[in-house]
């Protein structure tokens, strides 16, 4: 068959077919699904277990089919829209941003041979795509007509446009030891040394932000149950919160796989095949976000914006400067 496009590599280094496409995208999205649904009974498990709860147990050997029980039931419901919602705006934000989400992790290699997208802006490209983000949560928030919801939707935005700040002056740190932007490029750099290892202010000012980028704990503002109800899913029913699940550990997945190629040296590593080093990575890095979670407390939204102007960025500009200081000039 015919090369599809000349940036996509086969197995054997040569032009991928559009068989080798379909394929990869489909081994993606099972990899997706199952990243989604293993890692939520995890962390429900997880979660249990640190508070000294049972979590999922009678549905499956250890609660295992506790989250097909749940999906069965929320999908069985029925899916409604306020009155007062815009409701191609609330009924389009949700799958959108998963769309963007699972598009994202279709565009980071997985290995160096397993059918790469060889872009040049690779990394600048998934962080263009996830700028967006802040946009679809406030046209989510304020297309639902609930106050509720606009109230989550600007806590978001300001959220997230405070914390990609820090991330650009990383992601600009590490184009700098990569020379250049190329995903892969950007695992070869670390044959040696890990990014984490030269750049540990810049790790720390990279994951603490994208917790914030994937709203995660200490950082769910939009999802302040003591004060908001759901944030900007208050008025969502059961199938779009269903997708809503979903969304969150689909990007959780994302940013665990950004970070393992970024500072953990990606897909390298002995013995093992290269596409079991970067899950292996990205599934560490998950699951500490997972105890992050079940170990701290959401931060006072004053405090969080200011931890994020007067640390985090600080933070990433000194790092930005020692970067060309010590290894550029």
């Amino acid at each position: 068959m015919a090369p599809i496009v000349s940036g996509y590599l086969g197995l054997s280094g040569t032009p991928a077919t559009v068989a080798d496409t379909v394929a990869y995208a489909i081994a993606i999205s099972i990899l997706i699904m199952a990243f989604d649904y293993f890692f939520g009974w995890v962390e429900r498990k997880t979660i249990a277990k640190i508070h000294k709860r049972h979590g999922p147990t009678y549905a499956g050997k250890y609660g295992i089919l506790q989250n097909l029980a749940d999906f069965v039931k929320l999908l069985s419901k029925e899916n409604t829209v306020p009155k007062t919602a815009d409701k191609l705006v609330f009924l389009i934000t949700i799958p959108l941003m998963l769309s963007i989400s699972i598009f994202l992790i279709f565009l980071l290699p997985f290995s160096p041979t397993l059918l790469e997208t060889n872009i040049g802006l690779g990394l600048l490209v998934v962080f263009v795509l996830l700028s967006f983000m802040p946009l679809i949560i406030f046209a989510n928030g304020f297309g639902s007509g609930n106050k509720f919801a606009a109230i989550s939707a600007q806590r978001s935005v300001i959220m997230l446009l405070s914390y990609e700040l820090p991330i650009i002056f990383v992601i600009a740190a590490v184009g700098a030891l990569a020379n250049g932007y190329n995903i892969a490029g950007i695992v070869n750099a670390q044959s040696k040394w890990w990014f984490i290892v030269l750049m540990p202010v810049g790790f720390v000012v990279f994951f603490i932000a994208m917790l914030a980028e994937l709203e995660r704990t200490p950082f769910d503002i939009r999802e302040a149950d003591s004060e908001l109800i759901a944030g900007w899913l208050t008025d969502v029913s059961a199938p779009y919160y269903t997708l809503a699940l979903f969304l969150d550990y689909t990007r959780m997945f994302l940013g665990s796989l950004l970070i393992a190629i970024i500072f953990l040296g990606g897909w390298s590593g002995p013995l093992l095949p290269p596409v079991v080093w970067l899950l292996l990575k990205a599934f560490i890095v998950s699951f500490f976000i997972m105890i992050i979670r079940a170990t701290m407390v959401r931060m006072r939204i004053d405090r969080l914006l200011r931890f994020g102007w007067i640390w985090l960025l600080p933070l990433s500009l000194l790092n930005l400067i020692l970067t060309y200081v010590v290894f550029i000039a």
